[in-house]
């Protein structure tokens, strides 16, 4: 579907009317997270049936810092006056995913914490219906495999009512993240909702990469905040920091990878550093998720440390195609001259659909000036490093 044959006004219409008839005179429940999705499905839904909305931010612990309290404000006042408040259920969400280290565990997981807490605080306010703002490509990519979305349930034969004591309602399923852009525009949602950059619904837990750990996490909201400032005025279609243990395996091929990366390069081979880390991250191949090796990449040599983007997604290709097993690959900005506990990846991404995505081109001066930055701030951080994988091999997130 190209840009100019959806209209938003008569999809806001339908979509209205359509949720007065499903919902009649009973109360739904919705979670916003801030993101687009889940604030113009609340707003629709508020339009439809007013004050049997219960509108919730459920802050879980693995959002950005600040997050709840910045969200609620822009959503309960004017022009939208969503009836919003912040239940805090930190505790409950770190219980269940601190030590947690298979990615689709921790998604897994988080799904049933999530809709747990939801179904009691439905129970708590007799709310018949959850609303939520699962779109197209949430359904795509859980239904051929990719990865768990916490936000799809009946489409692959889970029931929320036997489960949960609620029916869902998805006001949005059909469209794709641009047309959601567009419904929001039309609603007048504030920019900071309607151009907001996606964010997973596992929130930063999945960004972990490998063991969740508190200090971990921590560590990942600093450096949230200073990647999502420098990068800003790029505009990327989405772009975030994740960490990773500073842990790594032997890997046979190692020879072979500095090899090609030296080709790329066009550096010599004594000036290639290669590491393999011992976490994996989410790939896909053929619409389907594979786990792969994440490899990192560096140059020693002072006068080449700065490789165009072209050369950096010419090493990668070469690399994963000579290696099956890899599915991500690093590059170095800076790295601190004590040895710590953290890596942190700098990943920026331009796509249309999310449903494949090019790695976004960001000066040298920019992912220095970042990485300074973390490196200054997050004192367990000793690498900071550029994902130049696209998607696929790599799925955008790291898990």
């Amino acid at each position: 579907m190209i840009a100019g044959t959806f209209d938003p006004k008569t999809f806001v219409e339908r979509q209205v009317e359509e949720i007065k008839r499903v919902i009649g005179n009973s109360r739904a429940l919705v979670a916003v997270s801030g993101g687009v999705d889940s604030s113009t499905c609340a707003v629709l839904t508020h339009m439809a049936i007013g004050n049997n909305l219960v509108c919730v931010f459920l802050d879980d612990g693995f959002m950005r810092l600040n997050e709840p309290e910045k969200v609620a404000e822009i959503l309960s006042k004017p022009p939208l006056n969503l009836p919003i408040k912040i239940e805090r259920v930190k505790e409950r969400f770190l219980n269940a995913l601190i030590g947690i280290k298979d990615a689709e565990e921790k998604r897994k997981i988080f799904r049933a914490t999530f809709y747990e807490v939801l179904s009691e605080i439905a129970r708590r306010d007799r709310c018949e219906y959850l609303v939520q703002g699962t779109i197209l490509a949430d359904i795509i990519e859980t239904k051929d495999g990719i990865k768990t979305q916490h936000n799809v349930l009946e489409q692959i034969g889970i029931n929320p009512r036997e489960l949960y004591g609620f029916k869902v309602v998805e006001p949005i399923a059909s469209l794709m993240k641009w047309q959601v852009r567009e419904v929001a525009r039309y609603l007048k949602i504030p920019s900071e909702i309607s151009e907001r950059q996606p964010f997973p619904g596992p929130g930063l837990s999945i960004r972990v990469v490998g063991e969740v750990k508190l200090d971990k996490l921590m560590t990942l909201k600093k450096a949230t905040m200073i990647v999502e400032e420098c990068l800003a005025a790029y505009k990327p279609s989405q772009y975030f920091a994740a960490i990773i243990d500073n842990k790594f395996k032997p890997n046979p091929n190692i020879e072979e990878i500095k090899r090609l990366a030296a080709g790329s390069l066009s550096i010599e081979l004594k000036d290639v550093s290669v590491r393999v880390f011992n976490d994996r991250a989410t790939g896909v191949k053929g619409n389907k998720r594979r786990y792969g090796n994440i490899v990192a990449v560096g140059s020693l040599n002072e006068g080449a440390r700065m490789p165009p983007l072209a050369s950096l997604l010419e090493m990668q290709r070469a690399i994963i195609e000579s290696n099956p097993s890899i599915t991500r690959v690093l590059y170095l900005v800076q790295r601190s001259n004590v040895k710590r506990k953290y890596s942190i990846a700098i990943r920026a991404v331009k796509t249309e659909d999310f449903l494949t995505a090019s790695v976004a081109e960001i000066s040298w001066d920019c992912l220095i000036k970042c990485a300074e930055a973390i490196l200054k701030d997050c004192l367990d951080v000793s690498e900071v490093y550029y994902d130049v994988t696209p998607k696929p091999p790599a799925t955008i997130e790291m898990e």
